[in-house]
């Protein structure tokens, strides 16, 4: 999920309406698909070669806008979507039309950005654009780690506040339940807080979501460290506690078992290590190693236990041009215990593809 500083854009600037006020609206996007092979993709262990979405980012395009309304303080919206290149449809499952993003706000430049609506939470913001080596990888290989939380990257109805004190940068979101008799019921927050010193960047958060009044929690670390422009070191922690029963069926990939019920108490701890490396002006590589360990989560017999479940992911990236790269990745991942739910035969696979995205 790369930041929007990669975005290349297209503006169009309105007239101004006073001496001051500048407007402007910036349509921006990408488009990206892969030809994936992956190993054992079904319950007869086939191998399977698809077309499908990017690596790390799934084609989009949205609409941004900013109005300067004087005294360093603009108005701001965002809309966008996110959609499958290769079948032309949503990439959701409940005809979201802006998935991604749709909200409107107020930004000062001393006091910070206010903004309402639906919107990505801190701990996604800070994993996509910073701490996670893969940007939050968009194959079940590489963001298995992530599936917990899945279900709770974005929130609907939400107010978010960010600013930057020196070199601490802090994000805050509440997502409004909307239930009457109960302003808990349904609703969430999360917080995360990020320091730069020098190479070094370092991030705490926490997030608590509420499902009719059952809880999902998640805490999270991560470090990233520059040993020179352009390599990066990267690793952190994830804790996460759900009683909403959806991390279970969020953990599963497409075509695995149904499972028979799933856990009230499921606990999941991930970490994960990787390196980014611009090698040269065109060449960017990246290496991941992930492991998580589930505790109380449902298993394929019924009952409750343990697993445990690693991957490793090689990635490299060249660019054709400032606005268009091609890349090839490669994958392997393994699962025991209660993770062999979540594989449709056998419990590893390994992937190959090749991919081109084009940025505008």
């Amino acid at each position: 999920m790369k930041p929007l500083v990669f975005f290349g854009v297209l503006t169009f600037t309105a007239s101004a309406h006073s001496a001051f006020a500048q407007s402007s609206v910036t349509l921006y996007g990408l488009v990206d698909t892969s030809i994936r092979y992956l190993t054992n993709a079904n319950a007869k262990n086939d191998a399977q070669l698809a077309m499908g979405e990017g690596v790390e980012t799934p084609s989009r395009f949205g609409l941004r806008g900013s109005e300067d309304l004087g005294g360093g303080t603009s108005a701001i919206f965002k809309l966008e979507n996110q959609f499958q290149l290769w079948s032309g449809k949503f990439d959701n499952g409940n005809n979201t039309l802006f998935q991604r993003n749709a909200y409107v706000g107020v930004s000062n430049t001393r006091y910070g950005t206010l903004t309402l609506g639906r919107q990505k939470t801190p701990f996604f913001d800070m994993m996509g654009n910073i701490y996670d080596p893969l940007t939050v990888g968009d194959f079940w290989q590489d963001s298995w780690v992530y599936n917990p939380v899945g279900p709770f990257l974005f929130t609907n109805s939400s107010i978010k506040y960010e600013n930057d004190f020196g070199g601490l940068h802090v994000e805050g979101i509440y997502g409004l339940g909307g239930v009457s008799g109960s302003t808990g019921k349904n609703s969430m927050y999360g917080l995360t807080a990020s320091y730069t010193l020098g190479s070094l960047q370092a991030m705490a958060g926490w997030q608590q979501n509420d499902l009719a009044g059952k809880k999902f929690n998640l805490a999270n670390v991560g470090l990233a460290f520059a040993v020179t422009p352009g390599l990066k070191l990267l690793a952190g922690w994830l804790h996460s506690q759900d009683q909403t029963g959806t991390a279970d069926l969020a953990a599963q990939q497409a075509g695995a078992p149904a499972l028979p019920h799933v856990s009230p108490n499921r606990i999941d701890d991930n970490f994960y290590v990787g390196s980014t490396w611009q090698a040269n002006a065109p060449l960017a590589l990246t290496a991941a190693g992930y492991y998580g360990h589930a505790r109380n989560a449902a298993m394929l017999d019924g009952s409750l236990g343990s697993g445990m479940n690693y991957s490793a992911t090689l990635l490299a990236e060249y660019a054709l041009s400032k606005r268009t790269e091609i890349y090839g990745t490669v994958d392997f991942t393994r699962g025991t215990g209660a993770y062999r739910a979540d594989y449709p035969g056998r419990n590893n696979q390994t992937g190959v593809a090749i991919g081109l995205r084009n940025i505008f």
